[in-house]
């Protein structure tokens, strides 16, 4: 008994053995859970800080500032007004409430010499039609947060009073044409039902602009299209030409019809030639509601995921209210509701770069064989490019964990709009160096060096009915920012007939993909080393020389041609004319090097030819006759274009072509006027979409004698290490360290889309 029980409790002391050894070995070889990444950014860095900082001068308009001139003007004005979303033509409404942004004197005084913080305003835009004389009035109204006065500007800023025919369509205005169609289509009804299944709700309706042939004409083309997603590349072939520019509703009237090539006189004239078989007709095949050739649901089922961006220790940027800083960069940003995005204050290693720098307007100017697109100039500005910043999505439009903010609005609404996460700003690793050098000429002392292009990246996208366009902002640590513009969206199409293939290529059956040209206007007031600069270039020339050495033989010698251009007829620079290869902002001030402290504008663009200035429409965008123009910096030349040149062309309120008198530049404030575009000749791979590869423009501004040396070599980021050394070692090379602080899981939030709220329609 004793033997068994002695044999019993060796077998389980093996038993406990064996499973100590088990549990030990499963607990060495099972995978450690691996650590969330800790974010290290620092303590306030918050999207609200709720700060009083300097940067609050140029913030937007909050919703509450919104909402007090609002009620402001509704007390004080002392006319009936309507919300704009219920206005008639004969009504007076409150178009928009913008920031108003005070004198560039009185906000250096505050920024640089703790001078007074200058007056909150807002600027409103007021259409009366209900009055006599009906007209636009621009007020500013102040001071925020509480309003106690309202003056009328419209006269300062445009020099003469805004003719009420120079407003942009309501909302309200435009569902009233979509009506007004409506019924007319009931005087064709063969043709209506038999070629086009009109039922009534099958049509999307866009117009094309301006709106006739002269000041004063609301005589807008309106095209049709299938009522499926993707609907502009479904046109059917019908046009209609409809008279608004009567404020009473029962005035308006068809001027003309268009259809497959052929015109009539009205809807009436249409049915009757219909009827009497002499309408040719190529009747569109019905499309599926998901559009079918223009849907952008994916063709295949998704598989793995790609790659992702994430930061191991937290974004390496800081947001305080309106301001931004990253490494040695700082601004501050706003999103305007018209012209976009804007950032102010630019500074690298503390000191002022550019004081403002912003989009002021993108043109889309069409050719085509049909009425509604021949004439087409469209003007963004006027369609909102700021409100028109919608929702970005996380992982697309942006990297999943960059930060998203918010822009508030207040156009051709009742109450302010808020699109959700339509802004953000992330870090990104363009993969590519900034600089690097691997040295190997003496053989006993090879070395590294170099810089990956970490970059900081402000973006917004603008949905301009059809189009996408991508706005970026990027700050490179070399003290370059970089100003780029992608497209991408639908391409506007005619209806195919006749000779369509002069205007662009046939993108599908009875589809046009038609022929047009992008240009994108910039305003970027440069500081360098001071608000008086001159404005220099660079190029180069060869001269024949004898050779020093031997005189019997001659070389071409690359010289610098060097000069300073003094006037702003001199800095003008033609679209189509030769254009320095290196100009540049100069400072009175000089580096270490005895050269003039400077920043270079480099100018990457495609752009088509300009509309001919003998167009009655030219002057409204006469900015892009210039690649570039230079003028001297004025208050009363805030912007290159206005809102109500888009259906006024004929007489524009703003002409930037009256910015150059050929005042001096020498030595002044002076801003820069840059223009970049692109010819787009649409052809199949633009279905469903156009890309954004290869449609990208921009500019660059860089540092040019403004450092004593690369400011890039100092920062943290840097590589370098020789044979000699252990490049394992942290100490030596961080890189060697990616794989123990990058050895974290990303703190992925939930995906989460808030843009289909708020949705208003052309």
């Amino acid at each position: 008994m004793l033997k068994m029980n002695t044999k019993l409790a060796w077998l389980l002391f093996a038993l406990c053995v064996g499973m100590a050894f088990i549990v030990g070995w499963v607990s060495r070889t099972r995978p450690q859970k691996t650590p969330v990444c800790q974010s290290q950014q620092q303590e306030g860095c918050l999207k609200d800080g709720g700060q009083e900082g300097p940067s609050l001068v140029f913030a937007d308009l909050t919703p509450e500032e919104m909402v007090q001139v609002q009620r402001y003007l509704l007390d004080n004005l002392g006319v009936p007004l309507v919300d704009a979303p219920r206005a008639k033509p004969s009504d007076n409404c409150i178009y928009s409430i913008v920031l108003y942004l005070p004198p560039k004197t009185e906000v250096l005084e505050f920024l640089d010499h703790q001078g007074r913080k200058p007056t909150r305003q807002a600027l409103a835009v007021v259409h009366f039609g209900n009055q006599e004389d009906p007209n636009v009035t621009e007020y500013v109204v102040g001071p925020l947060p509480r309003p106690t006065y309202h003056q009328d500007v419209t006269v300062q800023r445009y020099e003469e009073k805004l003719p009420y025919y120079r407003r942009f369509f309501l909302k309200s205005e435009r569902d009233e044409i979509d009506t007004f169609l409506s019924k007319e289509f009931i005087k064709a009804p063969n043709f209506m039902l038999r070629v086009l299944d009109f039922d009534g709700k099958n049509f999307v309706r866009l117009p094309g602009l301006p709106p006739g042939f002269k000041s004063g004409d609301r005589k807008v083309w309106m095209g049709h299209f299938q009522n499926v997603s993707g609907f502009y590349l479904h046109p059917v072939g019908l046009e209609v030409q409809v008279d608004v520019s009567s404020l009473n509703l029962s005035e308006w009237n068809v001027q003309s019809v268009f259809y497959n090539g052929q015109h009539f006189r009205d809807m009436e004239d249409l049915e009757r030639q219909f009827n009497e078989g002499r309408v040719q007709v190529a009747k569109v095949k019905k499309s599926p509601l998901d559009g079918g050739y223009s849907s952008l649901k994916p063709r295949v089922p998704p598989q793995w995921a790609g790659p992702l961006h994430y930061e191991p220790r937290g974004p390496r940027y800081c947001i305080r209210d309106n301001q931004v800083s990253f490494m040695s960069w700082s601004f501050a940003f706003g999103m305007e509701v018209n012209s976009g995005p804007r950032i102010f204050d630019v500074r690298f290693q503390g000191e002022r770069i550019v004081y403002e720098l912003s989009l002021q307007d993108a043109s889309a100017l069409y050719g085509s064989n049909s009425p509604m697109t021949m004439n087409t100039r469209f003007m963004d500005l006027s369609f909102a490019l700021g409100k028109d910043t919608l929702t970005l999505t996380q992982g697309v439009d942006c990297p999943f964990l960059a930060t998203y903010l918010d822009g508030h609005y207040f156009l051709d609404s009742s109450r302010p709009l808020t699109r959700r996460n339509s802004i953000c700003i992330f870090e990104l690793n363009a993969e590519i160096p900034l600089r690097r050098h691997f040295d190997h000429f003496i053989e006993d002392s090879p070395f590294y060096g170099g810089l990956v292009d970490s970059v900081l990246v402000f973006r917004s996208v603008s949905t301009m009915v059809n189009y996408d366009y991508v706005w970026d902002f990027v700050f490179h640590q070399n003290g370059a920012v970089g100003v780029r513009m992608f497209a991408s969206g639908y391409i506007m199409t005619s209806f195919f007939f006749d000779d369509a293939e002069d205007f662009g290529n046939r993108v599908q059956e009875l589809t046009l993909g038609t022929i047009h040209a992008h240009n994108i206007h910039y305003k970027a007031d440069l500081d360098v080393g001071g608000v008086k600069n001159s404005l220099v270039t660079n190029d180069m020339a060869f001269t024949k020389v004898q050779a020093p050495w031997d005189p019997e033989h001659e070389i071409h010698q690359m010289r610098l041609k060097r000069q300073i251009l003094q006037t702003e007829d001199e800095a003008a620079f033609r679209l189509d004319a030769p254009f320095p290869r290196n100009i540049y902002f100069a400072a009175n001030s000089t580096n270490r090097w005895g050269h003039d402290r400077g920043y270079r504008i480099q100018i990457y663009s495609f752009s088509g030819d300009h509309l001919p200035e003998s167009d009655p429409m030219e002057r409204a965008i006469s900015w892009g006759r210039y690649k570039l123009a230079v003028t001297k910096r004025k208050e009363e030349e805030p912007f290159s274009t206005s809102v109500y040149n888009q259906n006024d062309p004929w007489t524009p309120s703003v002409a930037f072509a009256d910015f150059i008198n050929n005042e001096t530049i020498t030595n002044e404030d002076l801003v820069a006027w840059i223009n970049v575009g692109f010819l787009h000749i649409p052809h199949s791979e633009d279905i469903p979409n156009t890309v954004t590869v290869g449609n990208a423009v921009g500019f660059m501004l860089r540092p040019y004698n403004f450092f004593d040396d690369d400011p890039s070599i100092y920062s943290p980021d840097g590589v370098f290490f020789s044979s000699k050394q252990d490049i394992t070692s942290c100490a030596v090379n961080h890189l060697a360290c990616v794989a123990k602080i990058a050895s974290c899981l990303p703190n992925f939030p939930p995906f989460s889309y808030e843009g289909f709220r708020n949705l208003t329609r052309l």
